[in-house]
């Protein structure tokens, strides 16, 4: 793998955010790369060969966002073009072609170019276009694609009217979403509470969770959510077997509680049982599950409430697979730990680890996601 010649520009898009304002985005003009278990294809390498390190997936360089759920074998990306495209495991449509073939190479959601967030959750995906609709696709047996039934699609259809979604995130069978103006909606799967709509009842249209106007940064694990305030607060709901949400107990809550009084915490990520989030001082924290060393801490304890991972205060995007996490540092480079079973880590090895390894000695990593235990990034 060569170093890449860095390549940007700068562009000025509308922004769907709280404020409703246009921002400029430096744009970068990246590779993308997988590694890690490739059973169904979904590294997009044109084959099932697993892979310990990164390899490069085709040769373009206009691969934009990445995602795949944490229990999910599959992976879906958007280009520079605003077009969608995903690839792997497709039993239930999740891949959104119109059938239900597995694909190893990356293949075209449609023609259309207004693609623009994007999120998967246990097989079933989320898209909000550059209009504030949001669309899904795939398995749908609790509900998780909002349409107010439980029929699988294997295309995207659109969820209600609203042209006013924002950030989107999906856990095993549920789903959530804020809008531009603030407010937090969740459905489908809810037995323990993780849409928090203060009940168990599974709904199989969006609800709104509370009546603030305040939410901003989401993540969905295998049960639990974990979300952000505008005020830096950082709020947990749902399953807590292994203390994800870092409450210090192992309590389920069907409504948003607090974590800690804190106003710093700035980005937040779920594994299957577990949860990572940075401050805006730059640091890194970790609670819940950690039998693979998921945590980052060193050991393979678990923890009810958060830990700091290391001392840096230069840990920038996060991630999580299934029992795993990546991270990339301000620096560019790229690291991760915990479960390595098919090589996940892209160490080169299938060995474990319980703290931060660095991926290579590359310092163009921009774009991170975690599957169930394989790995995209981007690389400029």
């Amino acid at each position: 793998m060569s170093i890449r010649q860095q390549n940007q520009g700068s562009i000025v898009k509308p922004g769907f955010n709280p404020l409703g304002a246009q921002t400029s985005v430096t744009t970068y003009f990246p590779y993308l790369y997988s590694w890690g278990a490739n059973n169904n294809g979904q590294l997009g390498l044109g084959n099932r060969t697993y892979y310990s390190s990164p390899k490069q997936v085709g040769a373009l360089t206009t691969w934009s966002k990445v995602a795949s759920g944490c229990y999910a074998s599959f992976t879906i990306s958007t280009k520079t073009d605003g077009t969608l495209w995903t690839w792997g495991y497709n039993n239930y449509g999740e891949l959104g072609l119109g059938n239900r073939t597995d694909y190893s190479s990356p293949k075209q959601v449609g023609a259309l170019t207004t693609w623009l967030n994007i999120a998967a959750g246990y097989n079933h995906i989320l898209a909000v276009k550059t209009d504030g609709k949001l669309w899904s696709w795939g398995r749908n047996n609790n509900g998780q694609l909002g349409l107010g039934n439980r029929t699988y699609y294997s295309s995207p259809k659109q969820v209600g009217a609203l042209t006013t979604w924002l950030n989107i995130a999906g856990g095993v069978n549920f789903t959530i979403s804020t809008k531009t103006d603030g407010t937090l909606w969740s459905w489908g799967r809810n037995d323990v509470g993780q849409l928090g709509l203060g009940n168990s009842t599974n709904y199989s249209s969006p609800k709104q969770v509370g009546a603030l106007t305040t939410w901003l940064n989401i993540a969905g694990g295998n049960a639990h959510t974990i979300a952000t305030k505008t005020d830096g607060t950082l709020w947990a709901w749902g399953y807590n077997n292994y203390g994800e949400l870092g409450l210090s107990n192992r309590t389920y809550y069907s409504s948003p509680k607090q974590v800690g009084a804190l106003t710093t915490w700035l980005k937040v990520a779920s594994g299957a049982n577990h949860t990572i989030a940075t401050k805006t001082d730059g640091t890194l924290w970790s609670w819940g599950r950690n039998n693979n060393g998921q945590l980052g801490l060193g050991n393979i304890t678990n923890y009810s409430s958060p830990k700091q991972v290391g001392a840096l205060i230069t840990w920038l995007n996060i991630a999580s697979g299934n029992n795993f996490t990546i991270s990339t540092k301000t620096d560019g480079t790229l690291w991760s730990w915990g479960n390595n079973v098919k090589g996940q880590l892209g160490l080169g090895n299938v060995t474990y680890y319980s703290s931060p390894k660095q991926v290579g000695a590359l310092t163009t990593w921009l774009n991170i996601a975690g599957g169930y235990n394989h790995t995209l990034a981007t690389l400029y």
